[in-house]
């Protein structure tokens, strides 16, 4: 399938000129990170455009420490951009995405729009920054967040014994369910706080009422075995996108993949408990090597010591966080490990911004 605008550009030699980026959705949750990630990074942009919905045009956000003022989403909006990141519901971007190539912009996308469509890269710059250039509708996609927070460790230790199998369980934040998530896991908190509540069936479920915000029971003291929306044979879609985009990250069509995927009284970072079987026998000393050089991994091993990852050291950082590497009791090819990663950061804005930073480099190659 071939494209229009940027779609099909590989540029032959560089611009000269530092591109022009477009954040589209900067005023969301994963914008606003976005701006702060693009403040701290190295600075390989010319003019950054923010771009939200008609009711947030005319406000001034900072970024780079300048105030700029956000322009609605319109096809003017696109006008002379080189990338455009989008954090936007699906049904936005799969509008818009489109429109920005037109207008002759590489589009990276964190929405799950064009995930699994095969003319679309799925990146993660650690694992598979090369798939960046083959992209012939101008789009490449950023995975979920779930997947994200586990996928840089797989990447590096796939690359070394070569991986089979992925038994997953997910706890993942509230945050991952945005903003109105945030808002009701605080609201329930609060509602149980001080209280002797969580000793009788159904007394938090009272307490926290009709509040559930997303959520299809209470969260605060509690876990809920639910992240996503219902799919065929009883799974969500929160647990086949671990699936889905595991494999096509990795370039692996037949992995065998099982997640269950779990909300967790967290406001942010996603942890994940791994279960990893490899084609090689793998033993703890070779995987703690090379997850401590990982480009994105931050090794955290010593439970004698209390020292494994946990959300609450975690968040606000940009790494995966891996810890508690075990060669299975039963199976000398396979690991159990466990992963914390910032579900905002990592798993949205970060990536978003590097995927972006990569082609930026493509654009202005000799």
């Amino acid at each position: 399938m071939t494209g229009t605008g940027s779609a099909a550009r590989v540029p032959s030699g560089g611009t000269g000129r530092r591109p022009t980026l477009a954040v589209v959705g900067a005023t969301g949750a994963v914008g606003t990170v976005l701006l702060g990630i693009l403040s701290q990074r190295a600075d390989v942009w010319g003019e950054v455009r923010l771009v939200a919905s008609a009711r947030s045009a005319g406000r001034k956000l900072t970024v780079r420490g300048e105030e700029t003022e956000v322009l609605a989403l319109s096809e003017e909006a696109f006008e002379g951009v080189d990338v455009a990141m989008f954090d936007v519901p699906d049904e936005v971007a799969a509008q818009w995405a489109p429109v920005a190539v037109a207008k002759g912009a590489v589009v990276v996308d964190n929405s799950g729009a064009f995930r699994m469509d095969p003319d679309v890269p799925l990146v993660v710059p650690e694992v598979n920054a090369h798939a960046v250039r083959l992209r012939p509708r101008g789009i490449i996609s950023n995975p979920n967040c779930t997947t994200l927070s586990m996928i840089v460790a797989m990447g590096a230790l796939h690359a070394e014994f070569g991986l089979s199998e992925l038994i997953v369980s997910s706890y993942q934040a509230a945050s991952g369910a945005g903003q109105a998530g945030v808002e009701a896991l605080r609201a329930q908190l609060a509602a149980v706080a001080g209280t002797d509540l969580g000793g009788k069936p159904g007394d938090v479920r009272r307490a926290v009422g009709d509040d559930l915000g997303p959520f299809p029971a209470p969260l605060a003291l509690n876990v809920v075995p639910w992240a996503g929306s219902l799919r065929e044979a009883g799974w969500s879609s929160e647990e086949l996108k671990v699936r889905d985009e595991s494999r096509k990250i990795l370039g692996l069509p037949d992995l065998r993949v099982s997640a269950t995927c779990v909300r967790v009284p967290v406001l942010t970072t996603h942890s994940l408990a791994v279960h990893a079987r490899f084609e090689r026998d793998v033993t703890v000393e070779q995987a703690h090597e090379i997850l401590a050089n990982a480009p994105g991994v931050v090794l955290v091993d010593d439970p004698a010591e209390g020292e494994f990852p946990t959300p609450a050291d975690a968040v606000g950082t940009d790494p995966t966080w891996v810890g508690r590497v075990r060669r299975s009791l039963d199976d000398p090819k396979a690991l159990e490990l466990f992963v914390c990663g910032d579900n905002l950061r990592k798993g949205a804005a970060l990536n978003t911004a590097q995927i972006a930073e990569v082609v930026a480099a493509e654009l202005n190659a000799p």
